[in-house]
């Protein structure tokens, strides 16, 4: 017996509620299991030891990575990675020195897949050589610096969608992620999280340059905002 058009759209439709409400069903499933255990507490430290970490940017990708590297190993470096990957809004991020190719890469690749994007740093070591700050601004990520001569913006924390919270003494750099002695704390506790994000706050409405007057450069005026990255 044969069905008609409407009998059939109504059960696709029917289908497509089933779909919604299992996935939904699953999502709801995995915060409970998630809640269960309680907030999500994990404390990296370094250095780490280099393996390959292609597999995290590319996970479609049909071949294996031909690079020399040890593969499919677990480091801090890569949990780091994970956690900074895991961003599906927003990624607030403070850090002081920043000159690590593959957390750039990392940036921008959330950046690229839509991913609401800031960043403050320091005003003396965003220029130093092999800084990547400038790699994000041309790529058109809002960087502010901190606009006092007095002082260093010397925080290391990342905030991602306002849930999770990576922080500790790890500097952006590949000498600190592979040679120097650092520990990276990753958190979901709201106690936690809440300062931080006043924190950040309260440093991006401080280092915004429309607050600040022009400054004069060798008779040239100096005007710079977050539009000229």
């Amino acid at each position: 017996m044969s069905m008609s058009f409407k009998e059939l759209m109504k059960v696709l439709g029917l289908g497509a509620v089933a779909l919604v409400l299992g996935v939904e069903w699953l999502n709801w499933l995995m915060r409970r299991l998630r809640d269960s255990r309680g907030p999500l507490k994990e404390v990296l430290f370094f250095p780490s030891p280099q393996v390959c970490v292609e597999h995290l940017f590319i996970r479609h990708k049909h071949f294996p990575c031909a690079c020399p590297l040890p593969h499919g190993i677990e480091t801090s470096f890569s949990r780091l990675l994970v956690h900074l990957l895991s961003a599906r809004m927003s990624l607030d991020l403070c850090v002081f020195s920043f000159s690590h190719m593959e957390l750039s890469r990392a940036i921008l690749l959330l950046h690229k897949r839509g991913v609401v994007v800031r960043v403050v740093t320091d005003r003396d070591y965003m220029t130093i050589t092999g800084s990547q700050i400038g790699a994000l601004r041309k790529a058109g990520i809002c960087v502010r610096h901190e606009m006092s001569s007095a002082v260093h913006m010397h925080h290391k924390f990342a905030l991602v969608d306002g849930r999770k919270l990576i922080t500790g003494s790890l500097n952006w750099t590949l000498t600190a992620v592979q040679s120097n002695k650092e520990n990276i704390m990753v958190t979901e506790e709201p106690e936690l999280m809440g300062p931080y994000q006043q924190e950040f706050q309260k440093l991006w409405e401080a280092n915004d340059p429309a607050n600040h007057k022009p400054q004069c450069t060798n008779g040239q005026l100096n005007i710079k905002t977050c539009k000229d990255r």
